[in-house]
């Protein structure tokens, strides 16, 4: 069973980012057959009808399966937002998603921040999202929309996260206000299966230093949305949910942290660390 954070969200959930098409559905409903509960999508990932078709073929209830998509940077402004959601849940099929998040804020703040944050609270207020949230959000701005939508408001930030890059100043920020991260790119491209620290825990723990990597990432409140289109990795990934990591484990991999962000485009804002 797959535990989830005080806002209903599963710690362990699948990326789909390159999932398209029949091999994208196929990939998804292997995910789902093992056991995958929580699926991430977005609306530049073009893979909202891989995941919308791999729902309804998979044969699960729709309140199975926990949906995750993202409103574009592109879709921020006033007259593109509500239309954009609407698409998307006509893309997927769905009435209402479980998780609607901003995916990129707005850069130089060419759309007001308060614009497209009281459009996410709105498409709560409409149903068409159980929960709201954001992506790549620094402290600065997870501030300023707690002053605007009140505290409590967002159910997760989504954010690169991995043994390399554990971004200490946002995540006690997070644990400070009750609000999970989501780690996106949690096992840094692959970079995690290579690295000798992890292997050793892996192999002491009876599993990949993938798996540890997750274990890891979970342990430390995090949720985690690993992406793979193969059955072997998708099974070995799912094995973190039965991984208990002890203090000297949790101090060695604390100690991988480098700062070694991956994503960082020119429209990203200012960085805690």
């Amino acid at each position: 069973m797959i535990a989830t954070t005080a806002h209903g969200i599963p710690k362990l959930g699948l990326g789909t980012f390159g999932r398209t098409g029949e091999d994208g559905v196929s990939a998804l409903l292997d995910a789902l057959e093992i056991g995958y509960r929580h699926i991430d999508t977005a609306q530049s990932y073009d893979t909202e009808s891989s995941v919308g078709e791999a729902v309804r073929r998979s044969g699960l209830a729709r309140s199975e399966v926990f949906i995750t998509t993202k409103v574009a940077d592109t879709n921020l402004a006033r007259a593109d937002f509500l239309p954009s959601v609407e698409k998307s849940l006509e893309t997927l099929g769905v009435d209402g998603v479980d998780l609607l998040l901003i995916h990129w804020p707005s850069d130089k703040d060419a759309v007001p921040f308060e614009n497209y944050m009281l459009a996410l609270a709105h498409t709560q207020e409409k149903g068409w999202a159980k929960r709201i949230g954001v992506s790549n959000f620094p402290i600065a701005l997870l501030e300023k929309a707690e002053t605007l939508l009140g505290a409590g408001a967002l159910s997760t930030n989504q954010v690169e996260l991995h043994p390399f890059l554990q971004s200490p100043k946002l995540t006690a920020y997070a644990k400070e206000k009750g609000l999970p991260l989501t780690a996106y790119m949690p096992l840094a491209k692959g970079k995690v299966s290579k690295d000798a620290v992890l292997e050793r825990i892996g192999e002491k723990h009876g599993v990949t230093a993938a798996a540890i990597s997750l274990a890891f990432l979970m342990a430390e409140g995090h949720v985690v949305i690993p992406a793979s289109s193969s059955p072997d990795r998708l099974r070995e990934n799912m094995t973190a949910i039965g991984v208990t990591l002890d203090a000297d484990d949790m101090a060695a991999i604390r100690a991988l942290d480098q700062g070694g962000r991956m994503i960082d485009p020119d429209k990203a804002p200012k960085w805690d660390d």
